[in-house]
Parts: C-alpha cells; structure tokens; sequence
C-alpha cells in the first residue's frame, strides 16, 4: 500500500496571519507523528495575485527507521485535500484554479468579502455575486465549512487564522482532536488566551448543522435627489446628475 501525505493550501491577504496558520499545522503534524513542510507562494491577495501557503504531512515520522519523504513545492490542481480560504473571493480563486475538487477536497471559507480593485473601479455596483461564489464552492467541494470568520475574530478579540485553525479542527478533515490542536496554539506562547477563544468560536461554527447565510452586504448609496453644494463650479454637474433615473443618479 502506498502512502500519500495530506496536502492542504491556504489562501490569504497580507496581514491575516497566513503563515502563522501553516506553521500551526506544521508544528501540529510534528508533535503528532508525521512528517511535514511547509512552502509559501507570495503574491497580493486582491490584487495581482493570490497568496499561498502550501503544507504536506505525511505519516509515519515516528516509526523505526523512518526515513524522510520528498514531499512538494506547491499545490496542483485536483490535487489537494484540504483547501483553505480567509476571504470568500480567494475561495473562489482556488476553485478557479482547480485546487478544489468534488472527489476529494474540503473546503473551509470565511463569507466576508475584501473587495478587489476591480470591483471598487466600477463605475456602478461592480462586486461579484457573493451568493454565486459560495453556491460555485458548494459544488466544487466534497465538504464545504463557510461562515463569516472576520466577523468571528473581531468577536474574539483574536485574528482570522485561529478562527480557520477552529474550524479545520471542527471539519475533522485532519487526523488530529482538539486537544492535540489547542496544544499546538499553547505552545506557541504568543496571544495564547484570545487565540484559543476565537479557536473554539471557529470549531463550534464548524461544528453547526445549518450553514450560515452570507452578511447582509447591501451598497448604501445617498440619495441624489437632495444634495446640495457650495462650490458653484460643482452646481452644474449635481444639477446634471440630478436629471439621472433615481438608482442611476444615486450611484453616481
């Protein structure tokens, strides 16, 4: 029988503590047996590119004579079991890259969104259709786990990779229980008491039977109708939006 090492990518913007959770799992495999890298693929999330971390573990690093795996650099498409996502559109860039397969590939999401360049440089309401993104990773995921896990961190005080450590150890997608995870977290010293909080809201989350819709995200556009300016150069141009259809001018 063949081995195979369990592949997991993560996907985040700068500053989300994407690293922090790769080597959360890494310290995690070590301490329990297995062998495990860790590689990291920088971009900016948002804008030009996706950031990834890649981590492989592979058992049996606690065996007489075990001898070192060669293990990968970077994920492949239809490759990978575990797929992690801070932000719902990163989500749907793994799907797009085919990281995230129905045969085999759990995907764990947060539902806020972060919105890109693209989508702020619109002349109207350019955002993607967040509901169409999630219903995209529902079909391409064996098991998907998605809730607002921004909304989760600032609850807790803590930051949005120990609400994803919570639910990776919630999704049971890796062979390792709580205690074994919350020890890893202990051990790094750093933030332990609001990490560990913000990992039990993200396992109990997991854990829920009904998904949790998307956060209300609706554009709060002014009205155009009563806007008033002193700039008199300014008049000619409200005055000419002003004469727009009502949703047309209150975008503009």
């Amino acid at each position: 029988m063949s081995l195979e090492p369990i592949k997991i990518a993560i996907l985040a913007m700068g500053g989300e503590g994407g690293g922090v959770l790769a080597d959360w799992i890494v310290d995690l495999g070590e301490a329990n047996g297995y062998f495990a890298q860790t590689t990291s693929v920088a971009g900016v999330a948002q804008r030009t590119g996706a950031t990834i971390f890649y981590v492989e573990l592979f058992p049996g690093a606690d065996s007489p004579g075990a001898r070192l795996p060669v293990l990968a650099q970077a994920p492949m498409p239809g490759d990978v079991d575990i797929v992690m996502a801070s932000e719902l559109m990163e989500a749907g860039r793994a799907v797009q890259r085919g990281f995230v397969t129905p045969d085999r590939s759990t995907l764990i999401s947060s539902t806020h969104r972060v919105y890109s360049m693209t989508e702020k440089m619109a002349m109207g309401d350019g955002r993607v259709d967040g509901e169409a993104l999630l219903a995209r990773a529902r079909q391409a995921a064996r098991t998907l786990v998605a809730f607002d896990m921004a909304a989760v961190a600032e609850r807790t005080g803590s930051v949005i990779s120990a609400v994803l450590f919570g639910a990776l150890c919630g999704s049971e997608a890796l062979p390792f229980n709580r205690q074994q995870f919350e020890k890893t977290i202990e051990r790094g010293g750093v933030g332990v008491k609001p990490s560990l909080k913000a990992f039990a809201a993200g396992w109990e989350q997991a854990r829920a039977v009904a998904p949790e819709p998307l956060p209300a995200d609706k554009p709060r556009l002014r009205s155009a109708a009563g806007v008033q300016v002193r700039q008199p150069e300014l008049k000619p141009l409200v005055a000419r939006v002003q004469r727009y259809p009502g949703p047309v001018a209150d975008a503009a």
